[in-house]
């Protein structure tokens, strides 16, 4: 193959990314107590939701191994993309990084460059899709990584939480204020910084008035949005990420619309409920 793109496994794949033996997976592993998965097509959402709920602990994740990141790069026999969870939050970008330095130590001919695409989950499906569209525009390798770090850069990434527990117990949120939020049914609404960390928006009691503000924010700070594709992971709601998806284009009309169960590692993070914007 002439090129591999290897998105870490935050990113939910399409059906026909499924399909393409040019965009590689490269999974996470998580852990609840005792309990260990592997975020690849033999996670199961449904039991790793509940052991969330039933653990008292902050569950917890590993990044794919340097050695796995090079033997997915050295498939190609060009050109290798990596698109990874933001370095703000996870190791994988380092992780790619490292094996990047390494494969051209031996395969000094190779083109290869990390995306670090400073967002998570779906946000990495919309980067991964950007390198497919330059690829098949015929770019140069050059051109493309110029073209989509460009995008990542005018990319914006939104989430809203229905269940705080997970951002409680890896020590994002205070035991008080987890209690309050979750006593008074107060929902925060989050985005991403430039540089890829998280950081909150706004807050809304309720979690339809929270989704409410989200597509505010995102509907009022988009530009050009005729010329792009929107973006949405459900944890375990399709439904509310209908309903999301819908009043978005009430207010704006987009190139198009993908609308995604979450994988393992944004499930972790999502919990039960929640839903993630990019675009």
């Amino acid at each position: 193959m002439e090129y591999i793109i290897v998105m870490d496994s935050c990113g939910e794949r399409t059906e026909k990314m499924k399909q393409d033996e040019r965009v590689v997976p490269a999974p996470l592993t998580m852990q609840v107590d005792e309990f260990s998965f592997i975020d690849d097509d033999t996670f199961d959402q449904a039991d790793f939701l509940k052991k969330i709920a039933d653990s008292p602990n902050c569950p917890k994740s590993a990044c794919p191994s340097p050695d796995y990141y090079k033997e997915a790069f050295a498939r190609s026999t060009e050109r290798a993309y990596a698109v990874t969870l933001s370095a703000e939050l996870s190791g994988s970008y380092n992780s790619a990084m490292l094996a990047r330095d390494l494969l051209l130590e031996e395969r000094p001919d190779m083109k290869v460059h990390v995306f670090n695409s400073r967002s998570a989950s779906i946000g990495e499906t919309l980067i991964t899709l950007k390198i497919q569209e330059c690829e098949e525009a015929g770019m140069s390798f050059e051109q493309t990584v110029e073209t989509v770090e460009a995008y990542i850069d005018g990319q914006n990434t939104y989430f809203v939480l229905e269940d705080l527990e997970t951002l409680r117990k890896n020590g994002r949120l205070s035991n008080i204020k987890a209690f309050l939020a979750s006593a008074l049914k107060i929902k925060p609404v989050m985005g991403s910084t430039p540089e890829g960390s998280i950081v909150q928006l706004d807050q809304a009691r309720g979690i339809n008035k929270a989704l409410v503000k989200m597509v505010s924010y995102l509907t009022e700070q988009v530009e050009r949005p005729e010329e792009k594709i929107l973006a949405i992971s459900h944890c375990h709601c399709y439904d509310r990420g209908v309903m999301v998806r819908d009043a978005i284009l009430d207010k704006i009309k987009v190139k198009d619309v993908i609308l995604l169960d979450t994988a393992g590692i944004s499930t972790m993070y999502a919990n039960d409920g929640g839903i993630i914007l990019a675009i």
